[in-house]
């Protein structure tokens, strides 16, 4: 539906244009979301949400081979949502803080949510 007013509100223009993330910003936002966009990916963050794991458990869990495994953990790592730690010869895999967590609940919240029917005004 457009607009049928045709007048600018400089004020909100100006106070929305003042508090845009940059473009840098969101460029990184957009990688990180590409991220949570592959459901192979969004897969491994939920088993990680569970508990810290090994290539070896993810490939099992995951029911891939390791190098397909180790290349989704090295796009995650890259985007900083995943950590390891080496433990022997075992490289253990968590998540980087809480903020992925977030993220992932917050979508899984929304998904669960009831749709509302939103009456379209005229």
């Amino acid at each position: 539906m457009d607009c049928e007013c045709k007048k600018i509100h400089r004020n909100s223009v100006k106070k929305v244009v003042n508090c845009l993330a940059d473009d840098l910003q969101l460029a990184r936002m957009a990688e990180i979301f590409q991220c949570f966009a592959d459901p192979t990916r969004l897969k491994i963050i939920n088993a990680l949400l569970l508990s810290e794991l090994c290539v070896c458990d993810l490939t099992e869990i995951m029911k891939m081979t390791q190098p397909a495994v180790s290349h989704h953990l090295k796009q995650l790592r890259q985007m900083r949502l995943v950590k390891c730690r080496r433990e022997g010869k075992s490289i253990y895999y968590s998540l980087s803080d809480y903020h992925i967590q977030l993220l992932f609940d917050l979508c899984h919240t929304h998904l669960n949510e009831p749709e509302k029917v939103e009456k379209e005004e005229f």
